[in-house]
């Protein structure tokens, strides 16, 4: 996630990146392919700057004590780290952000909460990676990184099984993968002016082959796999607190 949010941001802003190594940092620079400015922890200072913290959730409580001095602002994309826990690093602003991994496209779908005083500009440098919504609670976050922050992993399950549906009743493997990867690009733009129920009708005529394969996803129960799959992330989300 963290090289996906640098390859979002690194048109609009200089990136500093902290981490524990020289060559960590200098593999992460390379795949990012521009130059940074690369600090170890051990030299670090958080003074005045805004900080993006992105690391293992359970790697707080080590590295909070790395990072000296005082943040202008903390936007953590930790699932499930709350607020409160951190306040462990000393910043003036505290804000949770869940992004996805299409920030690289500069396309994620990134929820925010937090110090209110903080909004707008939250909301501008996460609108740069894509679009970003502000909520009013930390548990309306908890249930966006079950919904937009782990959602690629659910819809990339949906494609691969697309196209081994394909490939089984006897499409080429190579066109399997053209047609799905044109399917959800065009989908992506018919969503966002179409509910899905209405989209659903749209492309689904009585008894056509449409109706046998939506028919068929019922019967399997994928509706209610995609909602338990949004339960179990939610409250896998609060285990983490």
């Amino acid at each position: 996630m963290a090289l996906a949010l640098a390859q979002g941001l690194k048109k609009n802003y200089p990136l500093e990146v902290i981490g524990r190594s020289k060559q960590k940092l200098e593999e992460f620079e390379a795949q990012l392919g521009v130059k940074i400015e690369k600090t170890l922890y051990i030299d670090a200072t958080i003074q005045d700057k805004n900080i993006i913290l992105c690391i293992k959730p359970s790697n707080l409580t080590e590295v909070a004590p790395l990072l000296k001095d005082k943040a202008r602002a903390l936007y953590s994309v930790l699932a499930g780290a709350s607020l409160e826990s951190l306040h462990t690093i000393d910043a003036h602003h505290y804000v949770r952000a869940m992004p996805n991994l299409a920030a690289e496209k500069a396309l994620s779908m990134t929820a925010l909460v937090g110090d209110s005083e903080l909004k707008s500009f939250a909301m501008s440098i996460f609108e740069t990676i894509g679009n970003a919504l502000w909520l009013s609670s930390e548990k309306e976050l908890d249930i966006a990184t079950a919904l937009s922050g782990s959602g690629p992993a659910y819809l990339a399950l949906i494609a691969e099984a697309l196209s081994d549906g394909a490939v089984r009743e006897g499409l080429k493997r190579e066109d399997a993968m053209v047609l799905m990867r044109g399917l959800f690009k065009g989908f992506g733009e018919l969503i966002q002016t179409i509910h899905p129920a209405l989209l659903k009708d749209n492309v689904m005529s009585p008894g056509g082959t449409t109706a046998a394969g939506y028919g068929a996803l019922e019967a399997c129960g994928v509706r209610e796999g995609c909602m338990q799959a949004i339960q179990a992330a939610h409250t896998r989300a609060k285990e983490m607190k």
